[in-house]
């Protein structure tokens, strides 16, 4: 075998190593067990050399012991104070490599000598340059510099690899931002196009953060703060940052910061996701300024790209996954850690230079969208059966995620709280899968907050809980096996089916006896009830029979989407069809109804496939 290659993924905020071993990509933990190492450098007060965790947890206390985010300062031959010496960056980053290269050494029990290191795409010549270098000095022989996008792209997982594939990686680290268009076909990824900023990332938000904390201190107690006081901001800002990423509210507690003046100061403050987001603003506006760019060059319009794949911890922020949706109509790609994506990459780079047949680790995502009904407006109409969703289709698992609502009566004492699976904005057109109540809630005018969260796990268990904010008042559920309700082809189809079925029209019940008065709201909301209540029957039968419980449930499953195609394509034809042949097909969708209500699948089909044959001569 030949000698082994890593991959290392060289981050402002946090580098991680990956080797190929048995055709598998693996990213190599460090001495406490953790994937990522975070590119700190630091002395400790002993005088010792400290890298990764415990450098990290010192910068507030020594500051001027630390070193972090060095990779800003690659390729600018700035130096940098370390424990009383100056070192060139590429010094420092080489103390970060050389750690990665002992964790591996450990891990894999045999000296490691060669490796691939990843770039921002944005870097030039002396910031490459100076990566390679410092690589030498860890005592790497490095065989490749990599652009991240790359190294990204060569983790995702091309299910057509005879198709040209285009895909754009948005790369957003702790100091970097890259966008990039990139071609896959066969063995061959090639940057098309690339734009960004290599001073735009996390720590832009942590500083904005702290930036806003620190004004509101200095305007409270006319004073100024001493750099640990700074530095002990921008951590508590980093900290917010990431709860964000999953809660609607963070807390931030900060005791005895001293100012410049010998004084101390105090700070107890919480930070909403919507201020939040109103700070990332600027900074969301010159990404989309960047993907724009990056399109245009390479002459690309945005539908014409087949997959936007997420790098970089700073993506978690969900500002910037809605600005993609908004920017290419879906979602991004999202079954690499955007972490670790960088890293894979790299791995899978150096395993192709060992001659290694390689396959890619993937974290699970979920296929669903998971939300609430609510009061908003849908078509045009305020209505209360608004899809709202929580946790999006193709989120990384686990995962949590809160949003905030809002009461809609003065001094209301309930809120009901109904569970969904699905994508339509309608809420009765997708999955009811559970339903609880939050009560005696205090007596507050219209407006008062609703935080509701979810959290799904790698098993399917979905956790739900609504709190009132103000009291801290709290009801949860439990809704086992969220997951296991339809499978990918069949969510694939769904999709489908409801794009086609309510892109350019307003809903309709296909369970709704009254064709001539389908779009009255109140028979629509008691017709819900009925389909609800059949689910829910059919639910409860899979629940309590242990051989057959996922057979029955995918019985119901099948009969709702079947009911939904007959249905699109009964009010294609009614307006023509002789009114004896569209009575015999109201009593049809009866039978059908009755069916699902008893869960009789042979009767069901039997009613189907009459109707079937009724619609087959009036479309003719």
């Amino acid at each position: 075998m030949s000698d082994i290659i890593i991959g290392i993924d060289l981050g402002t905020t946090n580098s991680e190593v990956a080797v190929c071993i048995d055709g598998k990509i693996e990213i190599i933990p460090m001495a406490d067990g953790s994937l990522m190492l975070p590119s700190v450098v630091g002395i400790s007060p002993e005088g010792n050399l400290i890298v990764g965790h415990e450098a990290r947890n010192q910068l507030a206390l020594y500051p001027d012991n630390t070193v972090r985010s060095i990779k800003r300062k690659m390729g600018s031959g700035d130096s940098v104070n370390l424990g009383g010496h100056d070192y060139l960056p590429q010094e420092i980053s080489a103390m970060i490599l050389t750690t990665l290269k002992n964790a591996a050494e450990k891990y894999l029990g045999k000296p490691v000598t060669k490796a691939v290191i990843t770039v921002p795409a944005q870097f030039n010549d002396a910031q490459r340059n100076a990566t390679r270098e410092a690589g030498r000095i860890a005592g790497l022989d490095v065989l490749r510099i990599l652009n991240e996008p790359t190294a990204a792209c060569l983790a995702y997982e091309n299910n057509t690899p005879d198709k040209k594939k285009i895909l754009l990686a948005f790369d957003l680290g702790g100091g970097t931002f890259d966008v990039s268009l990139v071609s896959i076909e066969g063995d061959v990824t090639e940057v098309i196009a690339s734009s960004g900023d290599n001073h735009l990332g996390g720590d832009d938000f942590d500083q904005a953060i702290a930036e806003r904390l620190q004004a509101e201190l200095l305007e409270k107690d006319h004073g100024a703060l001493d750099r640990i006081a700074e530095y002990r901001l921008i951590k508590a800002a980093e900290q917010a940052k990431m709860q964000l990423s999953e809660f609607a509210y963070a807390q931030i507690i900060e005791n005895n910061l001293v100012g410049k003046n010998g004084d101390s100061m105090s700070l107890e403050r919480e930070l909403s996701r919507h201020e939040f987001d109103e700070l990332l603003d600027p900074f969301v506006a010159k990404t989309v300024l960047a993907v724009r760019r990056c399109l245009s060059d390479a002459g690309v319009k945005a539908d014409a790209v087949d997959d936007i794949i997420l790098v970089g911890g700073s993506t978690r922020s969900s500002v910037f996954q809605d600005m993609i949706e908004r920017e290419f109509g879906r979602r991004p790609h999202a079954d690499i850690q955007p972490d670790l994506a960088v890293a894979y990459g790299a791995g899978m780079m150096a395993a192709r230079l060992m001659g290694e047949q390689q396959h890619r680790i993937l974290v699970d995502i979920t296929p669903y969208t998971f939300g609430i009904s609510c009061v908003g407006e849908l078509n045009g109409q305020l209505c209360h059966y608004r899809f709202a969703s929580i946790i999006k289709a193709g989120a990384a698992l686990p995962v949590a995620r809160e949003e905030v609502f809002f009461t809609i009566q003065d001094n209301q004492k309930s809120i009901d709280v109904n569970v969904f699976q699905g994508e339509n904005p309608d809420a009765r057109k997708n999955t009811l899968i559970g339903t609880f109540s939050i009560e005696d809630l205090s007596e507050q005018p219209a407006g008062n907050k609703i935080v509701m969260s979810m959290k799904l796990d790698l098993d399917g268990l979905l956790r739900c809980s609504a709190s009132e904010k103000i009291t801290g008042k709290r009801k949860d559920i439990v809704i086992t096996n969220a997951l296991a309700k339809l499978t990918d082809d069949e969510l694939a189809k769904s999709r489908e089916r409801v794009a086609k079925l309510f892109a350019d029209q307003p809903p309709w019940n296909p369970l709704n006896s009254d064709l001539d008065d389908a779009e009255d709201a109140e028979d629509e909301d008691a017709i819900a009830g009925i389909l609800a209540d059949a689910m829910d029957a059919n639910q409860d039968k899979a629940d309590t029979k242990s051989a057959h419980g996922r057979k029955t449930a995918d019985d119901a499953s099948d009969m709702i989407n079947t009911i939904t195609q007959l249905a699109f394509r009964l009010q294609k034809v009614s307006q023509k069809m002789p009114r004896e042949d569209l009575a015999e097909a109201n009593e049809l969708v009866q039978q059908m109804k009755a069916a699902l209500n008893t869960g009789d699948t042979k009767a069901f089909h039997a009613a189907c496939q009459e109707l079937d044959d009724l619609l087959f001569y009036a479309e003719s």
